[in-house]
């Protein structure tokens, strides 16, 4: 495809935002301009804190932008869901550098969606192998050790499969809206001993006087806003760490994408006392950032679980993506399902030790799907 031009961005401002966000068909929330502009803007994600970026992008001979592909050149693996720390250490053990590395994916989300944004009238296939033959030449140029690209769905995933390119597989759990009414409706699908939980662990909360506020989009206040990043920057305080998102970013994308938020605050004695902030779309509830300074007993799943639950029914939407791992979900009606990303090890001594390694393991992660899908809460038909 020479009629093509493929270039690496090292600012998402330096394309423009009507022309990603007309190749983004899904709306899926991630990959909207305003999304990961706003982690560009607040200085989240830059090369002081690793993710320095690298957005592929393919214009046609009109000059006119076709495909686009979030990419950022990362000199660590933290905040990716997709753990490759023991390749790393097996390169340092040889005196190799595995970093610089090229990493496709949506900063700190570990969330399942497209990975290539493609114009429906070009052939995603055709475009994903030329990107592939340009991902090489960028690796060789700038001495990058491999390319990843993380949690695509099932048609970025099949764009992009390649002899040269490693499938390793994963597990999330995720919750099924089967047109439920309510969430007592929801409820009656489980057997009995897991729905008294489920109704325990809600009544502890409101026995608490704890009370739930919805803010959708633009009704979000600057108090709540405050307050919730108080609540999440103090969660990661607490494990002796910093959050991955400042108070630039979440402020960011509240001017610019408000209608792709829900902030859910607990109340207690007319004070908030936690809250969750999750991204929506038409199809899926998207839950991504909590926080609290206070431990109060169940509130947690009640935030940032069962009121997500609720969210979803009453608003018709068909499935809640709460995150990454966390088996303590099974219980409470998310089921797994496998996750996916892809890999190319440039360095040919290094590639059928980590193929083996991600064969052993997809073992290990199918056994443990199967072995999850048996701890579900439902009521076994028949």
């Amino acid at each position: 495809m020479a009629e093509l031009s493929i270039q690496f961005e090292s600012r998402l401002l330096d394309i423009k935002s009507d022309e990603w966000n007309a190749l983004n068909l899904s709306g899926n929330p991630f990959l909207k301009y305003q999304f990961l502009a706003a982690l560009e803007a607040s200085g989240s994600v830059s090369s002081a804190t690793g993710w320095q970026p690298s957005h592929l992008t393919v214009r046609n001979k009109q000059q006119q932008l076709i495909a686009a592909m979030p990419s950022y050149i990362k000199q660590h693996s933290y905040g990716e869901y997709v753990f490759d720390w023991s390749w790393a250490d097996a390169y340092s053990h040889y005196g190799l550098n595995y970093y610089p590395k090229l990493l496709t994916a949506i900063p700190f989300t570990p969330s399942v969606g497209p990975r290539l944004l493609v114009n429906p009238q070009v052939q995603q296939e055709a475009i994903a192998k030329a990107l592939i033959q340009a991902v090489n030449t960028h690796a060789e140029q700038y001495s990058l050790s491999s390319w990843h690209l993380l949690f695509p769905n099932s048609e970025s995933l099949e764009a992009f499969r390649d002899p040269a390119l490693m499938v390793r597989q994963g597990c999330q759990f995720q919750w099924s809206n089967a047109r439920f009414e309510s969430f007592e409706q929801f409820l009656e699908q489980m057997t009995s001993r897991k729905r008294k939980n489920i109704k325990k662990e809600r009544r502890q909360v409101s026995q608490q006087d704890i009370q739930f506020v919805h803010f959708e989009g633009r009704e979000i206040t600057q108090q709540a806003l405050d307050k919730f990043y108080l609540f999440y920057h103090a969660t990661y305080l607490k494990r002796g760490q910093q959050g991955y998102l400042n108070q630039s970013f979440f402020q960011k994308i509240c001017a610019s994408m408000p209608d792709n938020l829900l902030l859910i605050m607990a109340e207690k004695g007319g004070e908030f006392v936690a809250g969750a902030l999750f991204l929506k779309d038409d199809e899926t509830l998207y839950g991504r950032y909590w926080g609290c300074l206070e431990e109060y007993k169940q509130l947690h799943f009640e935030t940032c679980y069962y009121q997500g639950i609720d969210y979803c029914i009453n608003h018709k939407l068909k499935r809640f993506d709460a995150g990454a791992q966390g088996e303590h979900k099974i219980q409470r009606g998310f089921e797994p399902i496998p996750t996916y990303s892809l890999h190319w090890i440039k360095n040919k001594d290094f590639r059928n030790p980590i193929k083996d390694f991600i064969s052993r393991e997809q073992q290990q992660v199918s056994h443990y799907i199967k072995d999850a899908y048996s701890y579900l809460p439902f009521k076994k038909e028949g």
